[in-house]
């Protein structure tokens, strides 16, 4: 675990749960006292952490949401928790590997003929920490956390446009602040691989993806956050010194939800512009300052053409 981005980790105390605290004594509780009954939401990486938590605080207010989770008895155990505790029986259960392309289009193109979508949250994702191919020979990380987020939102772009008050929400990580956008090697296949710094790409590249969409999809509001750092199975498994260093301080999952929840249902969240990176229900900056993690525009221009290409590749494998 890159010692560096420890201390950088650790030195942002508003991350912590303290930090929760002391933000939502700002929070207005109406923003998300409302009923979303009527309207659809997809919510990946469903089945634990932020994705279930926020599936639930969904389905209490009433709406219907997909779940896509990529273990099936896991999946199943998190919806009857979430029928159960919350009475809402419009809970449907999706099962996608979300590092698998050829399926993410299959799904999404299966979805489109099938159900509406109001609103989609890109939560599934991980931290391999050592360089691992998928089948179809993607590193890992970035096939699940950039090209599975770009995929699945391009794919359901056309049901989104298809809605009034469309929302697409991203759930990224205050860790891509140590990372500037690099093109030049997607899949880390070049120097030393380092999980977490591998990761924190990813997630500046999701960032990038959000500001991108918002330029070009005017009637959908886009937005991407940090949950801060809460006490997650994804965290237990991949920062194991982190966790251990920090459990008594992290947030709880419904606290790490707690924005994404908000972006999804509020109306507050779409009188913001779109395209913005959140924190504790505020749009906060992209970059520290005088940091060099600023890219060119041809950059982050170029990043969408490289994941459309490896998408289409993908696709023209898929049925239908």
């Amino acid at each position: 675990f890159g010692s560096t981005l420890f201390s950088f980790l650790t030195g942002i105390s508003d991350l912590f749960r303290s930090g929760y605290e002391s933000a939502c004594k700002n929070f207005n509780p109406a923003d998300v006292e409302v009923n979303v009954a009527g309207r659809s939401f997809l919510v990946t990486g469903a089945n634990s952490g932020i994705g279930k938590a926020t599936a639930k605080e969904i389905a209490r207010r009433g709406g219907t949401v997909h779940l896509v989770c990529r273990n099936k008895e896991r999946a199943e155990v998190a919806k009857g928790e979430i029928v159960t505790e919350t009475g809402n029986q419009n809970i449907f259960l999706h099962i996608v590997d979300i590092s698998n392309p050829k399926e993410i289009w299959k799904f999404a193109e299966k979805f489109k003929n099938e159900h509406k979508l109001n609103v989609l949250v890109n939560n599934a994702g991980c931290m391999v920490n050592n360089r691992e191919l998928t089948e179809d020979g993607l590193e890992k990380n970035f096939a699940t956390n950039t090209l599975g987020t770009y995929i699945l939102t391009t794919a359901l772009l056309p049901l989104l446009e298809k809605e009034g008050d469309a929302r697409v929400i991203t759930v990224s990580s205050g860790g891509m602040l140590v990372q500037k956008l690099n093109i030049s090697d997607l899949q880390s296949g070049n120097g030393t691989f380092d999980g977490t710094m591998v990761y924190a790409q990813n997630k500046r590249q999701q960032v990038v993806l959000t500001e991108q969409w918002a330029k070009a999809h005017r009637n959908i509001h886009f937005s991407v956050m940090h949950p801060g750092w809460a006490d997650t199975p994804a965290v237990r498994s991949s920062m194991p010194d982190f966790y251990q260093k920090m459990k008594n301080t992290l947030r709880t999952e419904a606290q790490g939800a707690d924005t994404v929840v908000w972006l999804a249902i509020s109306s507050e969240a779409t009188k913001l512009p779109s395209g913005l990176f959140f924190q504790d229900r505020q749009p906060v900056p992209t970059h520290l300052p005088l940091a060099s993690t600023h890219s060119p525009p041809e950059d982050e221009e170029k990043l969408m053409e490289l994941l459309e290409d490896f998408s289409q590749k993908f696709k023209s494998t898929a049925p239908g």
